[in-house]
């Protein structure tokens, strides 16, 4: 009797801090929503207080969209078009060397693959500028310019996600039946259709969560555009439109606000679409 009241107890505990929790993490986005429907006035005035129109929020947008100072339409396709890419590479690239690696059994893959955990705990910091000076020299040796494009976006991104992508596919792919693999090979499939007829469709619950988790922090990333894109060029993701709104319009917070409001929609929109695969996928790749 006394061990039941403890384990609810216990679970009573760990429910509160939950809520708390869960409340800490959604007091500053509910905030800034809030205060999107705002005047600039009243955000600075009363931050705490609910808007009297909460329409103001899309009359925002509508001015946010069509300002030139901040050109977000052509922000928001290149950001499109950045994310996409280089998580679609991703998923694929990553997806093809785990599998090569996990059915490879030899030392020299399980040395590449350690080699790409150890990575993981490279800071990004200690190899910005670096970065920076290979792109220039590739751009020299080969004429492709990589700084201030969408390859060279690309091609980073690719290149700083691999190491994060290839351990969570490794993880799954260690607990897909190798006999499956074998009944295909009989059946007389070729290495290629057996990795995308048959262990590629069983990825799904990883696919999405590779997906989402690469696609929140390539959406979100602001310092590794600002290094290759720079300010004034054209191609601009959403964050580098934010912080250059919020440069044209330092004052007017409703506009900034909302304008955070529209950046966080997209990412917001996609985890929502496929979170049920995400813990599917990681604790599957855990335990496998």
């Amino acid at each position: 009797m006394k061990a039941a009241r403890s384990a609810r107890g216990n679970q009573v505990a760990l429910e509160v801090v939950t809520a708390l929790l869960f409340l800490l993490f959604i007091l500053p986005l509910l905030l800034i929503i809030i205060n999107s429907a705002k005047s600039s006035f009243a955000i600075t005035a009363y931050p705490l207080a609910l808007p009297k129109d909460w329409l103001q929020i899309f009359r925002n947008m509508q001015t946010i969209w069509t300002s030139p100072d901040v050109a977000y339409p052509s922000s928001f396709l290149s950001s499109i078009i950045i994310t996409v890419l280089s998580v679609a590479a991703l998923d694929i690239l990553c997806s093809q060397a785990a599998w090569a690696l996990v059915r490879a059994r030899r030392r020299v893959s399980q040395l590449i693959f350690l080699m790409f955990v150890g990575a993981m705990v490279i800071p990004f910091q200690i190899i910005m500028f670096p970065l920076l000076s290979w792109f220039r020299l590739i751009t020299a040796a080969t004429g492709i310019e990589l700084l201030r494009t969408y390859l060279g976006m690309i091609f980073a991104y690719i290149g700083f996600g691999l190491s994060l992508t290839i351990f969570l596919f490794h993880g799954f792919i260690k607990g897909i039946p190798y006999e499956l693999e074998e009944a295909a090979t009989i059946d007389g499939c070729s290495r290629f259709q057996v990795f995308y007829r048959i262990v590629f469709p069983l990825l799904s619950p990883i696919h999405a969560t590779v997906v989402v988790l690469n696609g929140m922090w390539i959406w979100n990333d602001y310092l590794l555009p600002l290094l290759v894109l720079g300010k004034g060029n054209p191609v601009q993701t959403i964050p580098l439109a934010v912080a250059n709104f919020a440069g044209a319009f330092v004052k007017q917070w409703d506009l900034i606000l909302t304008a955070i409001v529209m950046a966080i929609i997209p990412i917001i929109a996609l985890f929502l679409a496929a979170q049920r695969f995400i813990i599917k996928g990681i604790v599957a790749g855990s335990i496998k």
